[in-house]
């Protein structure tokens, strides 16, 4: 089993940037692809970026060129979000992927950006 835990949400103006961390616990980390998604008010929970074992990474088109996902293969993966708008206001959770292992969630962090 793996346990996630998110931090460095918060408030943020309008093309501002926040660092989301996720430290996991448990499990092997680097067996897992790992991976951040979002949930804003009254709409589905969406991905955001993802990133393999090997590094290789794939981003939602809406935050291409903003958000960067990093890992350090120890215990935790990131978020860099830079240049935030107001769409970008969510709950952003954690996620940590294998296929034979599971499927695991944080309780999620709440970013808001203020136009």
């Amino acid at each position: 089993q793996v346990q996630l835990v998110e931090s460095g949400g918060g408030l943020v103006q309008a093309g501002g940037s926040l660092r989301l961390s996720c430290a996991a616990s448990g499990s092997i980390f680097s067996s897992y692809v790992m991976g951040w998604y979002r949930q804003a008010p009254g709409k589905q929970r969406e991905l955001v970026a993802v990133i393999t074992n090997n590094g290789g990474t794939n981003y939602a088109d809406s935050v291409k060129g903003r958000f960067t996902i990093s890992r350090d293969n120890v215990k935790k993966a990131y978020l860099q979000m830079n240049s935030l708008k107001p769409e970008d206001t969510a709950v952003y959770y954690c996620n940590a992927r294998n296929p034979a292992l599971g499927s695991y969630w944080g309780r999620g962090t709440q970013v808001t950006v203020s136009s």
